[in-house]
């Protein structure tokens, strides 16, 4: 799969733990700006600055409920980074099968000690 499939501002923006802290709460359901101020020891307009990247890089949407500013993930995108880690997850499932392929046969050839 090409990388196209997961454009490079998605790993830039999960690159920071504190993005991927928020993409872990934001896992458990729908979050309001003030819930994620108080989950985190930074400023309102620093959490906002986190979101904004988020959300530019289409990881998160938002929505508007009264005054609040409603947060969730986008598993459209999550897909997309997903299925391109999972090319390199089969990659290392292949040469540990061959390793494992190897080992067995080195031990055949040695023989039970």
């Amino acid at each position: 799969m090409a990388r196209g499939a997961a454009d490079a501002d998605v790993f830039s923006a999960i690159a920071d733990p504190t993005r991927r802290r928020m993409l872990d709460l934001l896992a458990e359901g729908e979050r309001a700006v003030s819930d994620l101020v108080a989950a985190f020891s930074l400023t309102q307009p620093s959490i906002s600055d986190h979101l904004r990247v988020l959300r530019e890089v289409g990881l998160v949407r938002v929505r508007r409920e009264g005054r609040r500013r409603l947060y969730q993930l986008n598993p459209g995108k999550l897909k997309e980074l997903a299925d391109w880690v999972a090319t390199y997850s089969r990659f290392w499932d292949k040469r540990l099968d061959a390793l494992g392929s190897y080992l067995d046969r080195a031990a055949g050839e040695t023989g039970p000690e």
